[in-house]
């Protein structure tokens, strides 16, 4: 298998690199999709296109077995300028695969060629190439549309590099793996006053600030000390003027929980400082609160079986159970909130911090594309081995 791979992997280095000079982002994934598409017709693999926009689904059958496995890949970009010079950098200005998900697409690729030339295992490969996994929640619009519907498979899996761990170590964790992301708006409303007259008015920004402290406290002071929980106020807008007090203050922010019960105390004790705080400055505190990305959460089945057959890739001792969850978000998400599944990450570490995920000089490391697409592989056919093998 790894000698197939290997010795065809620099087709898919420079299918990797040319989708890297083109970036795309959330459902604009057009030329991306057309590679994508391309590639599979030319391996034989059945394709459909459309399912949100600019998603791919391959279709690769072998015998007569019902049953069928879903492999996912993203395919979109990040809205961000690259500050990288060789070659294969983008050439779209405020544009970059930041994350990583051109290498994510090569890998899928590169295991349905090896897989459409053994066909050593017998069902159905689903081969999803989703689109908007950076904050528009592509894998939603796909379920929504129909993915399961249109191709039924008991499982679904998915991978992402991680630079944060050693080239070929993979990282495969029952539970609880990425965070849900929910995001929060809050209009703090008083009444403008002269700066030099303050007790004309009521000050909506000391207010606010107020709102900004009290906030930290429900993670420290809400929750039980064991239960996860970030939330950040990344934006406070007031004012414009030296000698205004402003009518308004404007709060923005995310939470990032793990468990919904947990999210849940946060949404109510958030809309309770809310209140609280509005009553006792005599402003009116309002919040609008939007649930995100669902944390990701692999099924111990399906997780026993990734470990099984990461190790007989990269060996046992590459294979780390004892990662800790990440606070980042992930849509794939919704596809495990509907089926068993597993997300599992791949470590491309190059010991560098410009390296790391969503940053202007990140590059996806292609020395582990032969190792991403060789698990991709052997999950197949360990999930759907042939009668020989069974």
């Amino acid at each position: 298998m790894m000698d197939y791979i290997s010795e065809n992997a620099v087709r898919f280095v420079a299918l990797r690199r040319e989708i890297h000079a083109h970036p795309e982002l959330a459902f604009e994934e057009r030329r991306t999709a057309e590679l994508v598409a391309q590639a599979l017709a030319s391996m034989g693999i059945e394709c459909h296109r459309g399912l949100a926009g600019t998603g791919v689904v391959g279709v690769l059958r072998a015998g007569a077995s019902a049953r069928a496995i879903g492999l996912r890949a993203d395919m979109d970009a990040l809205p961000m300028q690259e500050q990288n010079a060789f070659a294969h950098r983008s050439r779209l200005p405020g544009r970059m695969h930041a994350c990583g998900h051109d290498g994510h697409t090569a890998m899928l690729l590169a295991a349905a060629d090896y897989l459409a030339h053994t066909r050593r295992f017998e069902g159905t490969v689903y081969l999803i190439f989703q689109p908007a996994e950076e904050g528009e929640g592509g894998a939603r619009r796909m379920m929504a549309q129909g993915l399961f519907e249109q191709f039924p498979m008991q499982a679904v899996f998915g991978l992402h590099n991680w630079p944060a761990l050693p080239v070929g170590q993979f990282g495969v964790m029952p539970g609880p793996v990425m965070a849900a992301a929910d995001q929060f708006d809050i209009r703090v409303r008083g009444q403008g006053a002269h700066a030099a007259m303050p007790h004309q008015g009521t000050d909506a920004i000391v207010a606010a600030s107020a709102l900004v402290q009290s906030l930290q406290t429900i993670a420290s002071r809400t929750l039980d000390p064991l239960d996860a929980a970030v939330i950040s106020v990344t934006r406070f807008q007031a004012g414009g003027a030296y000698n205004v007090i402003p009518e308004e203050a404007l709060l923005a922010g995310t939470v990032r929980t793990f468990r919904p019960a947990v999210q849940q105390t946060v949404v109510a004790a958030i809309a309770r400082l809310c209140e609280g705080i509005g009553k006792s400055f005599g402003v009116n505190a309002t919040l609008d609160y939007q649930e995100g990305y669902p944390s990701v959460v692999n099924s111990p089945a399906e997780t026993q079986t990734c470990r099984a057959v990461a190790a007989s890739v990269v060996g046992e001792r590459n294979v780390r159970s004892d990662l800790r969850p990440s606070m980042g978000a992930e849509d794939f998400a919704f596809m495990l909130q509907a089926k068993p599944g597993c997300y599992v990450v791949l470590g491309s570490g190059q010991g560098d911090a410009d390296a790391m995920l969503h940053n202007p000089r990140y590059d996806f490391n292609d020395e582990i594309l032969p190792i991403g697409a060789a698990y991709w592989a052997r999950l197949v056919e360990h999930w759907l081995p042939p009668p020989s093998v069974r």
